[in-house]
């Protein structure tokens, strides 16, 4: 594999980097709104109510 990217162009080793740091940041971004919808599914009350709710339950 690394021979096939030796022997390209450094132009076109250039452009495959780029391609692939795009295709990897495309992936973190989707995986990151995957992640938000999971927490706002979750947080459904405020700030406020949760912390009575934990301090009415400790004392």
């Amino acid at each position: 594999m690394l021979d096939f990217f030796e022997n390209l162009s450094p132009l076109t080793q250039l452009i495959l980097v780029f391609v692939g740091l795009a295709f990897l940041f495309l992936i973190i971004l989707a995986n990151n709104r995957k992640n938000k919808n999971k927490l706002s599914q979750t947080k459904n009350r405020t700030f406020r109510e949760r912390y009575k709710e934990r301090r009415n339950k400790n004392l």
